[in-house]
C-alpha cells in the first residue's frame, strides 16, 4: 500500500530522516518509520495500484488526516463490512412460523451451504436470550439421547455472558420501538452484537499499530487478514483480542496496574488473555523487574475477581457452567487429538464415554502437553543470549495453547493475528498462513453438511486442519529462530529493542542470583541497554 505520499522526506540508505524544520508529534518514531512500500516486494507491488512507492522526497510524518493510524482503520472497516456480508446469507426472512409468520430462512442447511454459520444466531434461542433471560440465573432442561435430562445454563465466561444480555436487550428496545426499521428480533440481535464486535476488532486494530513502533505498517495485517472476513462474527472473540491488545499497549506504556486489569477483564470474556501474564514472568525474572510483574497480576487477578464473583455468589450453579462444560467436552474437530482420531480410527484417551463423563485422561494429556510448551518457552527466554521479545513469546504459548488444547474453535485463530503481526511481521508468510487458516471454514461447514446430504467425507476436513497446523509450527520455527538470531529479527533494526516490553524495553539483563547457571543466559550473551548492547556479567 502507498505510504503518506504528502510527506517528504531526505533519504540516507533505505531510511527516510526528516526533512523539515517543522516540530513533529514524534520525531524519532516519524524519522525511523519503515517504509514497506520500499523495503517489501508485496507491499511495493500492492502500491502500485495507488500511485507506487512512496517518493524518496516524501515527509513522512507529517500528512495531518490521513495518518497510518486513519488509513488502517479505514482498511479494517472495509474488511469488516466484508465479513459481516459473508454472515449476511443467514440473516434472511422467510414466512416459514405458524400461520405463515415470518422466521429465519435456513432451508436447505443454507447455513453451512452459504458458509455463513455464526454461533451469535443459535445462541439466541439456545441461551434462552429471546425469553429475556439473565445469563447464569436462567436454567432449562435438555434431554438426551440416553433419555436423561441435564440442567443447562450459559456456558460463556462472565463479561462474555453479560455482552450477549446487553445485545440483547438493545435488540428487543429496538424491536419494540415502531418509529425503527423492522426485523426478526434475532436479526436484530446479531446485528447489535455485530456492531459491538466490530468496535471491539478496530480496537485491536488501533492497540496493534500502537505497539508496532517504527513499523506502523506491519499493523495492516490485522486490518486486512481474512481471518477478519471470515471469524469476526463468528463468536465473541474481538472482545478478548480488545483486552489483550490493550493491556499489552498498557504494559507497553510502562502502565503495569492497568495492564493487569485488562488482561483481567479479557480473562472474564475468554480465557487467553490471562496466558500472556506467563511470558511477562519469565522476561520480568531475567530483567530483575519482578515487581512489575506482580502489580499486573494482582490487578488481573481483582479484576477477575471483581467481574466474577457477584455473579459466582449469586448464581453458582450457573457460574460453573463454563468450566463444567469445557471439562466434560470431548476433542474438538479441529484439535490435533480428533486429527488422529479421523485418520486412524482411534477411540481416544478415554474411549466411548457415556453423558457427562469427562475425558479425564484427554484433559491431563492437553494440560501437560501445554505446560511441557510453556517451560519450553520459559527456557528459551531465560537461557537465549538476547531477552526475546514481549511479543515474541506470547505467541508461542498462545499458538502452543492452541496445538495442544483439546478445543480449537476456529474463531480462535483471531487470538494469533495480532500476536503474530508483532512477533513475526513477514508480510507474505503471515498472508499466506492468514489464508490457510481461514480456508479451513469451508471444509469445515460442509463437513457438518454430511457426506448424504452432499457434504464432504470428515477426512478432507481434518486434512485441512493439518495443514493449518503446520503452518502455524513454522510460524513458531520461525519465531524460534529469531529468537536465537536476533540480527534476523525485522523488529530489531534502527536501535530498537521491545517496542511491547514497557519496563522491559531497554533494560538490562539482571536475573536473580538463585537462579541456577543453566536457567540464565548463555555466556557471552548480549544484553541491551540504553546504550546499546554490553556483555552480561557471570
Amino acid at each position: 500500500m502507498a505510504e503518506d505520499t504528502g510527506d517528504s522526506t531526505a533519504e540516507s540508505g533505505d531510511r527516510a530522516t526528516v526533512g523539515s524544520p517543522a516540530a513533529l508529534a514524534d520525531d524519532r518514531r516519524s524519522a525511523d518509520r519503515d517504509l514497506p512500500s520500499r523495503t517489501d516486494r508485496l507491499t511495493a507491488e500492492a502500491s502500485s495500484v495507488l500511485g507506487g512507492p512512496v517518493g524518496r522526497r516524501a515527509l513522512v510524518g507529517r500528512q495531518r488526516f490521513w495518518t497510518p493510524l486513519r488509513v488502517i482503520l479505514l482498511l479494517a472497516v472495509i474488511f469488516l463490512a466484508l465479513g459481516w456480508s459473508t454472515k449476511a446469507a443467514c440473516l434472511q426472512q422467510a414466512p416459514n412460523g405458524p400461520d405463515g409468520a415470518l422466521g429465519l430462512d435456513w432451508s436447505g442447511s443454507r447455513q453451512y451451504t452459504a458458509l455463513c454459520y455464526s454461533d451469535t444466531v443459535p445462541l439466541y434461542g439456545a441461551e434462552r436470550l429471546d425469553e429475556g433471560a439473565f445469563p447464569y440465573k436462567k436454567s432449562w432442561e435438555e434431554p438426551a439421547a440416553d433419555g436423561s435430562v441435564q440442567t443447562r445454563y450459559m456456558e460463556y465466561p462472565v463479561l462474555a455472558g453479560l455482552y450477549q444480555y446487553a445485545s440483547m436487550t438493545v435488540a428487543k428496545a429496538w424491536h419494540a420501538a415502531p418509529w425503527l426499521p423492522g426485523a426478526l428480533q434475532v436479526v436484530l440481535y446479531f446485528n447489535v452484537v455485530a456492531f459491538g464486535l466490530a468496535v471491539a476488532w478496530l480496537v485491536t486494530v488501533w492497540s496493534t499499530v500502537l505497539l508496532a513502533g517504527r513499523r506502523v505498517w506491519d499493523a495492516a495485517l490485522v486490518a486486512v487478514s481474512p481471518l477478519v472476513v471470515v471469524h469476526a462474527f463468528t463468536n465473541f472473540d474481538p472482545l478478548a483480542t480488545a483486552f489483550a491488545g490493550t493491556g499489552l499497549l498498557a504494559w507497553a506504556r510502562r502502565k503495569p496496574v492497568l495492564a493487569g486489569v485488562l488482561l483481567g477483564l479479557g480473562g472474564a470474556t475468554k480465557l487467553y488473555p490471562l496466558m500472556l501474564l506467563g511470558p511477562l514472568l519469565v522476561l520480568c525474572l531475567r530483567a530483575g523487574r519482578v515487581r512489575d510483574w506482580w502489580r499486573a497480576t494482582v490487578a488481573a487477578a481483582a479484576a477477575w475477581l471483581l467481574v466474577n464473583l457477584p455473579i459466582a455468589l449469586a448464581f453458582p450453579a450457573g457460574w460453573r457452567e463454563f468450566f463444567r462444560l469445557n471439562s466434560e467436552r470431548g476433542a474438538d474437530p479441529d484439535s490435533l487429538y480428533n486429527v488422529v482420531s479421523s485418520f486412524t480410527g482411534w477411540a481416544g484417551f478415554d474411549g466411548v464415554l457415556a453423558r457427562g463423563e469427562s475425558p479425564t485422561i484427554l484433559n491431563a494429556v492437553s494440560l501437560l502437553l501445554f505446560v511441557a510448551v510453556c517451560v519450553g518457552v520459559g527456557w528459551i527466554a531465560l537461557t537465549a543470549q538476547r531477552r526475546p521479545r514481549v511479543a515474541q513469546l506470547c505467541f508461542l504459548v498462545v499458538a502452543g495453547f492452541l496445538l495442544t488444547n483439546k478445543v480449537w474453535s476456529p474463531q480462535y485463530s483471531l487470538w494469533l493475528v495480532p500476536l503474530a503481526v508483532l512477533a513475526l511481521p513477514h508480510r507474505r508468510i503471515l498472508l499466506a498462513w492468514m489464508a490457510i487458516d481461514a480456508l479451513v471454514w469451508v471444509p469445515r461447514m460442509y463437513y457438518y453438511l454430511g457426506v448424504g446430504n452432499k457434504g464432504l467425507p470428515e477426512q478432507w476436513f481434518t486434512a485441512t486442519v493439518v495443514v493449518r497446523d503446520i503452518a502455524v509450527i513454522a510460524l513458531c520455527v520461525m519465531v524460534i529462530r529469531q529468537i536465537y538470531r536476533p540480527a534476523e529479527d525485522l523488529v530489531r533494526g534502527a536501535g530498537v529493542d521491545d517496542p511491547v516490553g514497557g519496563v522491559l524495553d531497554g533494560a538490562p539483563d539482571a536475573p536473580p542470583g538463585w537462579l541456577p547457571r543453566w536457567l540464565r543466559p548463555r555466556p557471552g550473551a548480549r544484553a541491551w541497554s540504553a546504550a546499546g548492547p554490553r556483555a552480561v556479567p557471570h
